[in-house]
């Protein structure tokens, strides 16, 4: 996942304030973002989302998850055209 999908489209990040001149983050912006996770209700609402992502992430890696049952189709397709390409 890249930035704008974890800020724009899953808000469940925050993209700091570079400094374009040195390229870095004040120590200010990092405290203000650090506040608004921890004790704001956007951050709140941040964590919830978090933990939902994990959760389906974890349901969908598990055996009978759709991830994991893609994988296992994935890996039925390569031994049918390993064996296939074998017996040419």
């Amino acid at each position: 996942m890249n930035a704008t999908m974890l800020t724009e489209e899953l808000g469940i990040a925050i993209r700091p304030i570079v400094l374009p001149t040195k390229k870095v983050v004040r120590r200010e912006e990092i405290e203000t973002i650090v506040r608004k996770i921890m004790q704001y209700e956007e951050g709140k609402a941040m964590r919830e989302m978090a933990k939902k992502l994990k959760m389906s992430a974890k349901n969908a890696s598990s055996k009978g998850g759709s991830s994991c049952d893609a994988i296992s189709r994935l890996l039925q397709d390569i031994e049918m055209k390993t064996a296939t390409m074998s017996q040419v």
